[in-house]
Parts: structure tokens; sequence; C-alpha cells
């Protein structure tokens, strides 16, 4: 038996060229289209990883998604998150939700923003390019 690998996070967006557009200034890179009948997908990766990202787009949609409450972000590390900011901003016009911060104001994390794609889903930017994943003990809540 293969070992489990996470093939890709799947997105339905109405507008293919502008969040392609999105996409690929966060460095993704577009590798092939999958077309069915009422639908396609536009599958995009990071330079030397595998398709990580499938945009849906239906055909002849175009109201908004409701993204509903349960989804909140997809995280991408970055090496410089100003530079992004900036490239976003400039290419784009996106602008971050609020200034760059460091989460729970810890010295121990790296600096984040977050950002919307063109159809709003929320993309966390963290700084720096690599991330550990923090170890904390038990939440108080969890009693």
């Amino acid at each position: 038996m293969s070992p489990l690998k996470l093939v890709h996070t799947c997105v339905r967006v109405r507008d293919i060229d502008a969040s392609v557009r999105f996409y690929e200034t966060l460095g993704f890179e577009r590798r092939g289209q999958l077309n069915f009948d009422s639908a396609y997908n536009v599958y995009l990766g990071l330079p030397g990883e595998g398709d990580q990202l499938e945009l849906t787009v239906n055909v002849g949609r175009e109201e908004p998604y409701d993204l509903g409450e349960g989804y909140n972000h997809v995280a991408l590390t970055v090496d410089d998150l100003d530079a992004t900011l900036a490239t976003l901003r400039e290419q784009l016009g996106v602008e971050p939700e609020k200034p760059a911060y460091r989460p729970g104001d810890r010295d121990d994390l790296p600096r984040i923003a977050f950002v919307a794609d063109p159809d709003g889903y929320r993309i966390e930017l963290i700084d720096g390019g690599a991330f550990a994943t923090p170890q904390d003990g038990p939440h108080p809540s969890a009693g």
C-alpha cells in the first residue's frame, strides 16, 4: 500500500483569468486543465512541487459562491512578506485585511498577513519561507 499523500485543494472560482493571475503572482505555475460538460478544472502548482491547487469553473455561474463559515484559509510561506504584499498591491490592487503582524504578539511566530483571492477565499501569507508548526500544550478550555 502506498503512503498517503495530500494531492491538491480545490476551490470554485468564477473568473478563471483573474484567479490564475492572482495565484501566478504568488508563484504558482499553471499545469493543466480537465474539461467536463458543464465545468472545467485548472491545475496549478508551486515550482518543484506537484499540482497543489485545483480551480473549478462551473460554466455559466455568475453569482458569487457562499464561502460558508467553515472555510477559513489556505496558508502559503513566502520569502519576503513585505515584497509579496507590495507585488500584490502593485500588480493586482490586492490589499491585506490588516497590516502584517505576529499572531498573538508572539515573538516565536513569524509575521503573517491575510489577503483575499478574486473570489474572496482567504490566503494566509507567512513570512520567511519556512514554517514549523508551533507545539503548544493543550488549550486551557480543553479542561
